[in-house]
């Protein structure tokens, strides 16, 4: 499958070392490239964070491709085999950071869409691009200040396709219909500081902790269902301590959190948290974090289109899975009615001489090509 276009796009992109939120010239380049086929294109800037906003089309049905432009930090550039934000074919590979996450996805965007219209310059229905430049910092200014905007105006989405890499062993193997939320909980359990010989002069907090946390890490909290498995609680890091081996430690820090199922709900979850410390008499303050709703598309039309899409391009029968972390899918299911994720191989993601399969690049293309044919009811292959 010859498709120089996508290559060198993502070549182009990757070669902009846009460490997160820092998006360089990316959405410059897109822009450019999205205007010359009709895209009207409008820049929502928050903050530091650069995120566009493309439409070709006011009717509906409403396709989006969203992604992020912006990347993790290289890391160590001695590490790499070339230099990260250099662009190189080695192997039957091209490696650079955002290789796999997510910049060869964008350009695969890109071009498909352009096919896509050279053949259905009347196309029905509407293609958009969400592009943001805050994915991997803290996601406060990039795509959820996009939809609040889209959701203020009444703009919705019918099909949403976010090419975060999601294949595991071979291209379309993997589709993402849903996201588990998360939640995190920073505990400070309080006791009284002592000396170690005198134990009834003091209050030793990991003591009083140890049996709500047996108790927390050997609850079932939900038995998942058929897209999702069960909720998960893990503890991320405990503290405490004066370094001293002769003091009984005055206060004790836990942070855990959860990886929850459409089962469960962030406040069912803190209740059920706070009523085992209460049981076990603990002494305590608890602050919260939700970094995530989990999501879901049930198989439908668009998981349908992807599957006859990848059947058709790769050769192979993707499943679903909800597997991983976060993603802004989680911000753009309030306006999307139905939400997949569609990219490469995440094998190497936010590694050292992270990198895709050169011959996948055309046919993730050929697939978002393909995608679009159909849910926008072209004639077009």
């Amino acid at each position: 499958m010859n498709d120089t276009a996508s290559l060198n796009l993502a070549k182009q992109l990757i070669a902009q070392a846009s460490v997160t939120p820092d998006d360089k010239n990316c959405q410059q380049i897109l822009a450019e490239r999205l205007k010359n086929i009709g895209f009207a294109i409008e820049e929502m800037h928050f903050g530091n964070t650069k995120n566009i906003w493309a439409r070709r089309g006011g009717s509906a049905p409403v396709l989006c491709f969203a992604g992020h432009t912006d990347v993790v930090p290289a890391g160590p550039a001695e590490l790499w085999h070339s230099p990260p934000f250099e662009p190189t074919e080695r192997e039957g590979r091209l490696f650079g950071r955002g290789a796999a996450d997510m910049k060869t996805s964008i350009a695969c965007f890109v071009t498909a869409c352009e096919r896509f219209v050279a053949a259905n310059p009347d196309h029905a229905g509407s293609i958009a691009l969400l592009i943001t430049s805050d994915e991997e910092g803290d996601a406060f200014d990039g795509t959820t200040k996009v939809v609040d905007a889209l959701k203020a105006r009444g703009e919705r989405i019918d099909y949403c396709i976010v090419g975060e890499p999601t294949a595991v062993n071979v291209l379309g193997d993997t589709i993402k219909n849903g996201r588990r939320g998360s939640l995190s909980g920073n505990l400070t359990v309080k006791g009284k500081q002592g000396h170690i010989a005198y134990p009834h002069l003091a209050v030793n907090p990991v003591h009083t902790f140890a049996p709500a946390l047996a108790e927390l890490a050997a609850t079932e909290w939900d038995a998942g269902n058929e897209y999702f498995p069960p909720t998960g609680f893990q503890i991320s890091n405990i503290n405490g301590g004066t370094g001293a081996t002769n003091v009984i430690p005055g206060t004790l820090n836990v942070k855990f959190n959860f990886r929850f199922s459409t089962e469960s709900t962030e406040e069912g979850l803190k209740q059920r948290v706070h009523a085992v410390l209460d049981k076990h008499g603990v002494d305590y303050s608890l602050e919260w974090a939700c970094s995530g709703q989990p999501f879901l598309t049930e198989a439908g039309k668009l998981t349908d289109t992807a599957r006859r899409a990848i059947a058709e391009v790769c050769g192979v029968e993707a499943g679903l899975s909800t597997s991983g972390g976060t993603s802004d899918g989680r911000f753009i299911k309030a306006v999307a009615a139905e939400l997949i994720e569609l990219g490469p191989s995440n094998a190497t993601i936010h590694q050292i001489n992270e990198n895709v399969l050169l011959e996948d690049i055309p046919k993730l293309s050929a697939v978002y090509e393909r995608m679009m044919a159909d849910l926008l009811h072209s004639e077009s292959a």
